[in-house]
């Protein structure tokens, strides 16, 4: 242990821990944090008889660090140094260094809020920022601030800035270590290649091989590159003394010690980022890195999951590469060009900000907190993500509308799975399937052994059912083994009556529903591979997901793409089954612009899904008044009567009036007056023809008093009487009033008449007896004055039968412009 760089840092680490302060310890990759601190811990009495809790974010890393602890601390396994995890656990009643994953911890702090039994809490690896390591280090902060300021508490991390968490439990002291033991040589693959990813782990093993004496470790997105990975190199012969080993989260405990055992050859390890952390692999001195991994993304918008493969960060990189340098001197090769490699984000993003809420929410209300936003959180989750949590949860019973864990909440809480499945077990205890149920929530829940196969879920469930004696399974035999063994430990957690006998398969449909509600689905009519699910994403069915007779199905397994949802396993269930207090029954309208008319339609839901729908005769209503109006408020003009000269003339009378006299008070007719006539009448309407024929005039009048109309009439009135007798229109289209009449009819008038109280003279089109225009004028004293002499012995000529007076000033006018008798 002197030989581990952070050594140096123990009696600091110690200091601050005596006196009830939180440290915070970076320490780069190879430093020896995980395994040096604890028992340092322990053998300076810090943690007196309590227990320590070493925190690891991964299942392997729980039971490795155990493992290395246990040889380096002289005890067997179980003894003074033992792990937990999900369902497998090696302690004894002398057990007092525990490492365990997050999950565990989690899980004990709600029997035991307090960590009553537990003297101090290391939460290791905390730069991968799981929601899980937040989550833990808001309650652990919870508890030393109100109950328990002498719980210690180590934090530590390889590549995160420690201030901020500094920061966040105000009494921490940030510790930092040296960095790995041995140097490590960076080298990037600077040449563009379109080869896949296995042909190029191939050649670049081959290369390192030559390079370094000791182990290769190989990181990889997934499980599928691991195998395409190990394929290609197995097919090589010139690799020499060694063997190939796969290294994933789901490998059985005997397969991941053969991994990170002592061995006579040389070792090719393919691993996910299982290996980025806490794992030491002893004898790697070389490491290649994809520069990829495989995200889980939450769209909090549609409710879906989606894995991503994602570039990673600066900072894992660098935890990559440190695993070259822990044991010796090493070499790393990145699969990726230098230039890009400042492009990528230095830090991986919090799980918090990215992840399905709702087993956070039901854990905290579980645990006793009444205030979410008071809950101390390092960074704070989306409020987007918290309420489609606290929707789902309440939609399914685990907490009312105020937050708090209702009975069934509790017994979802009880269970180690997420609430989808936990609900899914507690209704499968009331159907009587809890056997079925159990396998298929651990199918769920583990990685699947018939991954590509077209089996539906029922039949995977038989095919699990029916081992060790099923010998034309399509599925992975390992695979489904360890479902089965999860599922047998999923059946004895769930602590509910396991005696009833399997119902049909309708019991396990039934609850998946109660565990699925958003995730119902119809098919489309037109395309029985697609179907829209509640919340309206479309979604594609892959083959034989559901019976194509099913018109109603739960999309269980959804991969969230970017247009449609692709569903890969789903089943069919009935609509008398859905909870009649989630369906809805309702009247709806919308507008169709071929009938030019609002339509109507009896429509059923459950939730926002529509299940069927017949049409109604359209009533009118305020809902169809308003979809008319949102119509007509397009253009007001295009749905008031065609052709209505009255109707058009009252308003420019009325808007020529506010115009040349606003001193006069007149309301204007603009596009308000218009859409607030337009909403009375469409109160009464559900067409638009309707509409067109439609009174607007008298709507309008009623807009003005008694007085303000026979203002309107005086003041700009629709005719005027000329000295021949005859009533004269008066237009208002252009914006200034004017008249077309013969010159004959007006002999006699001295001066042009004025409207508007004498303001606006009227614009005169002087006509001849053909009725055209001869001249216009707003001065008839000065036509008559000047002018008429021209025009009357160019018309005299061409009319010689009609009246030409002299003197039109004295002259009597006549109607038909004919010389009086």
């Amino acid at each position: 242990m002197k030989s581990l760089p952070v050594t140096d840092v123990l009696p600091q680490i110690i200091a601050g821990l005596r006196e009830d302060k939180a440290i915070v310890l970076k320490a780069p990759p190879g430093a020896g944090k995980t395994t040096a601190v604890p028992p340092a811990i322990i053998d300076a009495g810090v943690a007196g008889q309590g227990k320590v809790l070493l925190i690891q974010p991964r299942r392997l890393a729980a039971r490795a660090a155990a493992s290395r602890l246990a040889t380096m601390m002289s005890t067997s396994l179980g003894d003074r140094v033992g792990y937990q995890v999900r369902f497998d656990n090696c302690l004894s009643p002398t057990t007092q260094l525990i490492a365990m994953t997050t999950g565990i911890l989690l899980r004990r702090l709600q029997s035991d809020p307090l960590l009553e039994d537990v003297s101090c809490v290391l939460l290791d690896e905390f730069h991968e920022r799981s929601v899980e390591l937040d989550l833990a280090l808001g309650m652990l902060h919870r508890i030393r601030t109100t109950f328990r300021p002498e719980l210690k508490l180590v934090v530590m991390s390889a590549t995160l800035d420690p201030q901020p968490i500094v920061n966040f439990l105000g009494d921490a002291v940030a510790i930092e270590s040296l960095g790995r033991s041995f140097p490590v040589e960076v080298s990037y693959d600077d040449a563009a290649s379109s080869e896949r990813i296995e042909t190029r782990v191939a050649t670049t093993v081959v290369k390192l091989l030559g390079q370094t004496d000791g182990d290769v470790l190989v990181f990889l997105p997934g499980v599928g590159e691991i195998r395409r990975c190990a394929s290609a190199l197995e097919s090589l012969h010139d690799l020499g003394p060694c063997r190939v080993h796969q290294l994933y989260g789901d490998l059985s405990a005997k397969d991941q010690d053969a991994v990170l055992g002592p061995s006579e050859f040389r070792k090719i390890i393919l691993s996910t980022n299982v290996a980025e952390t806490s794992v030491t692999i002893d004898g790697v001195t070389g490491v290649i890195d994809s520069g990829q991994a495989r995200v889980m993304n939450f769209d909090s918008r549609l409710g879906l999951p989606k894995l991503q493969l994602e570039p990673i960060s600066q900072a894992s990189a660098e935890q990559r590469a440190g695993r070259a340098g822990r044991t010796a001197p090493g070499n790393a090769i990145r699969l990726w060009p230098r230039a890009t490699h400042r492009s990528r984000r230095e830090l991986d993003k919090p799980e918090v900000l990215r992840c399905d809420f709702s087993a956070s929410l039901l854990l905290l209300a579980n645990w006793g907190e009444r205030d979410l936003e008071a809950f101390p959180w390092l960074t704070p989750p989306e409020a987007s993500a918290v309420d489609l949590a606290h929707e789902y949860l309440t939609r399914c019973g685990a907490i009312d509308e105020t937050g708090h864990i209702t009975p069934l909440g509790i017994s979802m809480a009880k269970l180690p799975l997420p609430p989808r499945l936990s609900r899914f077990m507690v209704a499968s205890a009331e159907n009587g399937c809890i056997r079925s149920a159990s396998i298929l929530a651990a199918l769920l829940s583990e990685r699947d052994p018939f991954r590509g196969s077209n089996l539906s879920l029922l039949d995977r469930v038989e095919q699990i059912e029916t081992l060790p004696n099923n010998r034309s399974s399509t599925g992975n035999i390992a695979g489904m083994k360890n479902v089965l063994r999860v599922a047998k430990q999923i059946e004895r957690a769930t602590e509910l009556s396991a005696s009833s006998i399997d119902a049909d398969s309708d019991a396990i449909a039934r609850s998946l529903l109660a565990a699925y509600p958003d995730r119902v689905a119809r098919r489309r009519e037109n395309d029985a591979g697609r179907a829209v699910m509640v919340g309206g994403r479309g979604l594609k069915l892959s083959h034989q997901v559901v019976p194509s007779d099913a018109e109603l199905l739960i999309a269980i397994d959804v991969d969230s793409g970017s247009t449609e949802a692709i569903v890969r396993l789903g089943i069919a269930i009935a609509e008398s089954w859905l909870d009649s207090d989630l369906i809805t029954n309702v009247r709806e309208h919308q507008y169709d612009r071929s009938l030019q008319a609002v339509i109507a339609r009896q429509r059923r839901y459950f939730l926002d899904l529509l299940l069927a729908e017949s049409p109604v005769k359209c009533e009118p209503c305020e809902e169809v008044a308003e979809i008319l109006m949102t119509v007509a408020s397009e253009d007001f003009l295009s749905v008031m009567p065609n052709g209505s000269k009255p109707l058009a003339s009252f308003i420019e009378r009325v808007n020529f009036i506010g115009r040349v006299w606003p001193d006069s008070d007149l309301p204007p007719i603009d596009d308000h007056a218009l859409a607030e006539v337009a909403r009375d009448l469409c109160r009464t309407r559900t067409k638009l023809s309707q509409l067109q024929s439609a009174p607007w005039l008298d709507h309008l009048h009623g807009r003005y008093s008694y007085e303000q109309l026979s203002m309107i009439e005086k003041q700009a009135p629709t005719r005027i009487t000329v000295p021949s007798g005859n009533s004269v229109l008066v237009d208002y289209s252009s914006g200034k009033p004017a008249m077309a009449v013969r010159i004959q009819e007006l002999f006699g008038w001295k001066s042009t008449p004025r409207i508007a109280g004498g303001r606006v003279p009227i614009q005169l089109q002087l006509l001849g007896p053909n009725y055209r225009p001869q001249q216009i004028t707003e001065d008839l004293e000065n036509f008559w004055a000047a002018t008429y002499e021209q025009v009357r012995k160019e018309l005299r000529r061409r009319y010689p039968k009609h009246h030409w007076p002299d003197d039109p000033f004295n002259a009597k006018a006549t109607h038909n412009g004919l010389k009086p008798r």
